[in-house]
């Protein structure tokens, strides 16, 4: 199998996964790209397709968004991108991937052996935005900003259209940010931009295919998922860092 065939793939399974559950860009695709390309270009990669596939699969949420609740997770984000940045001088994103894979495993092993999903209304909008500004964080220091969100929308109890409805445009926001810095800092090479004009057609397919699919999963379904992704997550990032 050549190296661009496995770069379409891995893009087109990567927008699959984001057009079904809302994140997952990274989670897949990378599974392909680090047997083809090097970490960065993959990293890269990453970023700009899942800013594509978040873009498109938002817009399925879209009478769902209520910016209300949204503002204070966007608002906490963008202010927690830089200071994750100026961390990249005191932790080792490697050492915190494998920390956040650890919790993930654990934190999914227990929810998914519950009878019944717990949730919780404590700390109202000021707990969100603390959510928010971590995910900010981990996003500005190693380009993880979905998973705090992402379990947290879980335990507010909320749809599968109103959790998507938050953390989908805060990911889209943060890794907006992300991919900017990337070019101001001319990280996007020719090469990198050349793959990602490559994958964009097939992110696209990929993630129209999974919106598709999403449509005919209920709410206790969608929760399933979400624990199987983030636990899948955890599993990668731990794995790929200790490896």
């Amino acid at each position: 199998m050549t190296a661009t065939v496995v770069v379409v793939l891995g893009a087109l399974c990567g927008g699959f996964v984001t057009g079904l559950a809302g994140f997952g860009t990274g989670l897949t695709a990378l599974a392909f790209w680090l047997h083809v390309v090097n970490p960065v270009v993959a990293a890269a990669l990453v970023v700009a397709c899942s800013v594509v596939g978040q873009v498109q699969s938002l817009y399925t949420v879209r009478r769902a968004i209520t910016w209300r609740r949204a503002w204070p997770f966007l608002a906490g984000g963008i202010l927690g991108v830089p200071v994750g940045v100026a961390a990249l001088q005191m932790i080792a994103p490697q050492t915190l991937k494998v920390v956040l894979g650890i919790v993930l495993i654990g934190y999914t092993g227990v929810m998914l052996g519950l009878r019944r999903f717990p949730t919780t209304a404590w700390g109202g909008k000021t707990a969100d935005g603390m959510i928010g500004f971590g995910g900010g964080v981990l996003g500005g220091l190693a380009g993880l900003s979905g998973p705090l969100p992402t379990i947290w929308c879980g335990l507010r109890g909320w749809t599968a259209d109103a959790q998507r409805a938050v953390y989908q445009p805060f990911n889209l926001i943060i890794l907006a940010i992300v991919l900017g810095t990337y070019i101001t800092q001319g990280t996007m090479t020719r090469e990198i931009w050349g793959l990602v004009f490559m994958c964009i057609p097939a992110t696209i397919l990929g993630a129209y295919l999974g919106i598709r699919t999403y449509g005919r999963v209920n709410d206790r379904q969608f929760r399933f998922l979400v624990l199987w992704l983030l636990l899948a997550s955890g599993m990668v990032l731990t794995v790929s860092n200790l490896t």
